[in-house]
């Protein structure tokens, strides 16, 4: 698992059938203890998180299993939002 932060979303209209319904969030992936922005990607949100928000991103066959879709072309899924963590 990855500690992320939500910076925005995308809008798409034509997508992958088997991604319609899942909103789409743009998240920073960051190293807790400096905050510091590694790498920035875009994740389903399964437990709607909005913006500014910390959340817990899983990657690769982890997310395609978290929406019990195991076809569908996804590698980054939000299963979580962070209330708080320590340093």
């Amino acid at each position: 698992m990855y500690i992320g932060k939500v910076v925005g979303n995308v809008v798409s209209t034509k997508k992958e059938e088997a991604l319609t319904g899942y909103k789409l969030m743009i998240v920073e992936l960051i190293q807790r203890a400096t905050q510091e922005k590694l790498e920035e990607i875009v994740a389903i949100d399964l437990v709607g998180a909005g913006r500014g928000e910390f959340v817990l991103v899983v990657r690769g066959s982890s997310a395609r299993m978290a929406t019990k879709n195991h076809d569908a072309p996804i590698d980054a899924a939000i299963i979580g939002i962070i209330d708080t963590f320590d340093e």
